[in-house]
């Protein structure tokens, strides 16, 4: 085997690893195409654990972006991504009024901003207040074609001692669903 075999094999391996990490959490995902429109529901299976908490307490904005892609399958080449959208989840605990505010932007437009008094609120609004969101508009399906749809989630801040050369998603989820007219 040669020198760049082997290091390409390291390499996937490596990735492997680093993917396999990645998926220790899920994103569950339901596509409901209606109305010409796909909708999408998404949920992240992450419980608020006292790290979490903690960094949440101290003030600290705590960022969930997910994105979103719409793809259809492709049996010679790659998949082929239809349309994408990002979705960005903030908490903010303001420590004088012991509020968390709250805000959503869909493809860096505000789509919904509040307070809350409740933690449980602020933690699901983070993971799991994603129902039935028309993030594709105006994009046209084939009829009786096969497609999914891949959401990715990164959290930040980072809690990691050692960084990699690229960015691996801290989860991952899709769904295939048809589109019938």
């Amino acid at each position: 085997m040669t020198l760049a075999r082997r290091l390409a094999l390291v390499l996937l391996l490596v990735a492997a690893a680093s993917t396999a990490q990645a998926l220790d959490q899920v994103v569950q995902v339901v596509p409901l195409p209606r109305d010409g429109q796909v909708l999408v529901s998404f949920k992240l299976g992450q419980p608020l654990t006292d790290d979490i908490r903690a960094a949440i307490q101290s003030g600290l904005t705590i960022k969930f972006v997910y994105k979103i892609d719409l793809r259809r399958s492709a049996s010679v080449w790659f998949d082929r991504t239809i349309a994408s959208a990002v979705v960005t989840a903030t908490v903010k605990y303001d420590t004088l009024t012991r509020t968390y505010h709250i805000t959503r932007m869909v493809d860096g437009r505000t789509d919904y901003a509040d307070t809350t008094l409740d933690e449980d609120t602020a933690w699901a609004f983070l993971t799991s207040d994603f129902a039935r969101m028309s993030l594709f508009p105006g994009v046209p399906l084939e009829a009786n074609a096969e497609y999914y749809v891949r959401v990715r989630a990164n959290s930040s801040p980072k809690n990691s001692t050692f960084i990699w050369p690229w960015q691996a998603d801290d989860a991952v989820g899709l769904a295939k669903f048809t589109f019938i007219r």
